[in-house]
This record gives C-alpha cells, sequence and structure tokens, in this order.
C-alpha cells in the first residue's frame, strides 16, 4: 500500500506523523519505505537519522543552441511557454532556471539548431533507519524545478509492503507530483482557523485527483471545533488524532521519535494505520464516492 502524507500548509505535523508512522510498522515486522518528498526542506532525516548509502545526480534535459544551424527565426522564442527562450537581433539566448524541459524548442526549430544537455538540479540520497528504507531529495538551492526531484525520489522507490511519502505542503504541483499515485491520503491538520481554511484546500486536491482520504488531527485538544464539524459535514473519517502533549515538543525539539520517547504512542500510530488500511479497503470495495468514506455504523 502506498499511502501520502500531505497538508495544505506547513508546520501541522506531517513529518513527525510520517516518520511515526513508518516506525511503529517498521516496528511491527512491516517492510516499510519511506520517501521524503519535500525536496525543498527535507527534515524527516533529522529524526530517523539513516545511514546514508548512496547518492545520486538529479538532472533535467535543457536546450543547447547549435550555432552554425541557427538562422535566429524566432519560432523556438515564440513555442516556448515559460519565457526560458529570447532572441535578440537574431541570436538566440536561453535561461536555463526557467525552463520546464517540455522540448518545444527542439521540435519545432525549422532548422534542427537545438541538441538537449544535462542540467543538474538537486540529488536523491538512499539508506537505512531502525529497519525503515529511506529515500530523499535535494532541490538545489535557486532551482525552480522540484517536481522533477521528486519524480526521481518516486522512482527510487522499491516495493515495500508500506510505501510512505512525506509530501510538500501546500496543494501546488510538487504535492500533486508526489500524491497522485497513491493509493491513499493523510491529509495533516490542526484544528484552528487557519488549518481548516487550508484543509479545505487540501480536500479540493484530493477529491480532483480521485484518491481516497481521511484526516489527521494534531494538537487536537486545542483551537475549536470547526475542524471536527467540517469532516463530519462532509463525511470525512478522521483517522488520526494527536493531543497537545508538551511530552511530543520536547521529543520533537530533540530530534528524537516520539514512538520511542513515548513508546504509549506506538499503538496510536498502529491503530490509525488499521483504521486507514480499513478505510482504503471500504472504499475499494463498495466504490463508494472519494472523500465520502465514512463506514457504515
Amino acid at each position: 500500500m502506498k499511502i501520502a502524507i500531505a497538508s495544505g500548509k506547513g508546520g501541522t505535523g506531517k513529518t513527525t506523523i510520517a516518520t511515526n508512522l513508518a516506525l511503529s510498522l517498521a516496528d511491527t515486522g512491516i517492510h516499510v519505505q519511506l520517501l521524503d518528498c519535500d525536496v525543498e526542506e527535507p527534515n524527516c532525516h533529522i529524526f530517523l537519522k539513516p545511514e546514508i548509502e548512496k547518492s545520486e545526480p538529479v538532472t533535467v534535459a535543457i536546450p543547447e543552441v547549435i550555432e552554425e544551424k541557427c538562422t535566429g527565426c524566432g519560432v523556438c522564442a515564440d513555442v516556448c511557454e515559460f519565457s526560458a527562450i529570447a532572441v535578440v537581433k537574431e541570436k538566440v539566448l536561453i535561461f536555463p532556471e526557467l525552463c520546464h524541459s517540455c522540448g518545444a524548442c527542439t521540435l519545432f526549430c525549422p532548422e534542427g539548431a537545438f541538441r538537449e544537455v544535462p542540467r543538474e538540479i538537486g540529488r536523491i540520497e538512499e539508506g537505512k533507519a531502525d529497519g525503515i528504507d529511506f529515500v530523499q531529495g535535494l532541490l538545489n538551492i535557486g532551482e525552480l524545478m522540484s517536481p522533477a526531484v521528486i519524480g526521481a525520489v518516486k522512482r527510487a522507490g522499491g516495493e515495500p509492503d508500506v510505501l510512505i511519502i512525506d509530501s510538500p505542503p501546500g496543494t501546488s504541483c510538487p504535492v500533486i507530483e508526489a500524491v497522485k499515485d497513491a493509493d491513499f491520503v493523510l491529509l495533516v491538520t490542526e484544528p484552528t482557523p487557519f488549518g481548516l481554511n487550508d484543509l479545505e484546500l487540501a480536500v479540493g486536491m484530493v477529491r480532483e485527483l480521485g484518491i481516497p482520504f481521511a484526516v489527521a488531527v494534531n494538537r487536537s485538544d486545542v483551537g475549536n471545533e470547526d475542524v471536527r464539524e467540517y469532516c463530519r459535514r462532509e463525511q470525512i473519517e478522521i483517522a488520526l488524532e494527536i493531543p497537545d502533549d508538551r511530552r511530543i515538543a520536547e521529543a520533537y525539539s530533540r530530534g528524537e521519535m516520539v514512538v520511542r520517547a513515548l513508546p504509549e504512542y506506538g499503538k496510536v500510530f498502529e491503530d490509525s494505520w488499521h483504521r486507514i488500511v480499513d478505510l482504503r479497503n471500504h472504499a475499494t470495495r463498495t466504490g463508494q464516492p472519494l472523500g465520502q468514506t465514512a463506514t457504515e455504523g
């Protein structure tokens, strides 16, 4: 099963849930792989402390002008949707940071005056920690093409019993790249007005993608009841609730795993996992509209 941990905003506890869920499952003997797809600011490694065994660059193809063939006609600039090419006095200028590697310039150039060359935008690292296979992506500073690095992280994934994806925050292209082929999405939120607003955006995203999902409420005993009321109204299951426990915050500040510092939380994460599996199976079995995954009774 492939589950993505996502959130409409940063700071909700997404990484805490992803890492502790992975560790609690690994402790039961399940083969787990964790992919840190928050490539602009990966932080799962801070808590898992994996031993990195492999590192590889991530490259994208960008155009390079073959000067002797180029006539400066400007077709390449006309077809580039991202303003990555300009033609000034019949001289072609390429801006690699804006290039999305779509290949339109190469395809439409009437003179065949382009070739594609690799450009490094980041790297992926693979390792192990506490029985968990771990992969993380790191986008180079100043780069924009995080979906390409996220795609590389996912391609590095294997065939474990459970694959957990720690997604970037938000609802934009990087998040969609991370969650689009997941079997289930767990949306992490907090019971505040900001948490509810961004949860609504995230719910709209996963419904559009057609993926079964549920909600995890972090710091569940603070704020107000608006998130729970929204979930009741929309018939969205709350699969996990974590209280505002000072001990969790203290463990987090020390870079410690919650299920190690506070073993009683291991059962909380295991129970949430069984609930997620039941919800996924129920949605698959009944064909119930996605996002209306509440079980009868």
